[in-house]
């Protein structure tokens, strides 16, 4: 969210995010089949003209609540403050994608994965999610890196890293999230280790 904008736009922006946050509860309790856009505005209490305001459906609110979330780390966060004079790109990245993946959002952005595989009609918003998670970290390595590197480098780098999540959270890559605990003989792999041996490849070579 950004702290420029004015009281009413202020305002417009939470709306938006009320109605995001009550139909991504109710996806997670009852199923993308299991309520329709009135519940939604009933649940955040709003009309459902306003509702028509900010969303075409019900899906595209269901993601807007990370692109809320999203929003918020970018006005919050900055990545680039504690790096040190000889940091790399990969260290300014390594540093925003701690502070993006947070162990409550990976966990929820897990969960919107499962629900986007049990509803083909999330699929497109699912990719949207990512696009600004991209479009964010793209951002922050043009801001660090300030034409030093050849084009086409930082949207390599970007492109490498936010695609090796995408098999943790759909569930193909056997990884824990923070806060999991292993189970038996599962062999799962902690995030955090994965995190640094994706960095360690990029760094070092495959």
């Amino acid at each position: 969210m950004n702290s420029k904008l004015n009281l009413r736009d202020k305002k417009k922006e939470a709306t938006a995010y009320a109605l995001a946050v009550a139909a991504f509860e109710l996806a997670l309790e009852h199923g993308m089949d299991g309520f329709i856009v009135d519940d939604v505005v009933q649940k955040a209490g709003y009309s459902r003209r306003t509702f028509a305001n900010y969303f075409s459906c019900k899906e595209e609110a269901v993601a807007a609540y990370f692109i809320g979330i999203i929003a918020v780390q970018e006005k919050e966060n900055n990545p680039l403050a504690a790096l040190p004079s000889d940091a790399t790109p990969l260290d300014a990245l390594y540093n925003l994608l701690k502070l993006q993946f947070t162990s409550e959002f990976l966990h929820k952005l897990r969960q919107f994965v499962s629900l986007a595989n049990q509803y083909p009609s999330l699929e497109p918003y699912i990719l949207n999610v990512f696009r600004h998670l991209q479009i964010t970290a793209q951002e922050t390595l043009e801001q660090f890196t300030r034409g030093r590197y050849a084009d086409g480098y930082t949207h390599l780098l970007v492109g490498a890293v936010y695609g090796a999540f995408v098999p943790i959270l759909d569930g193909r890559l056997n990884v824990m999230l923070p806060g999991e605990q292993q189970s038996g003989e599962s062999g799962a792999m902690p995030f955090e280790q994965y995190l640094n041996s994706m960095f360690a490849y990029l760094r070092n070579g495959f």
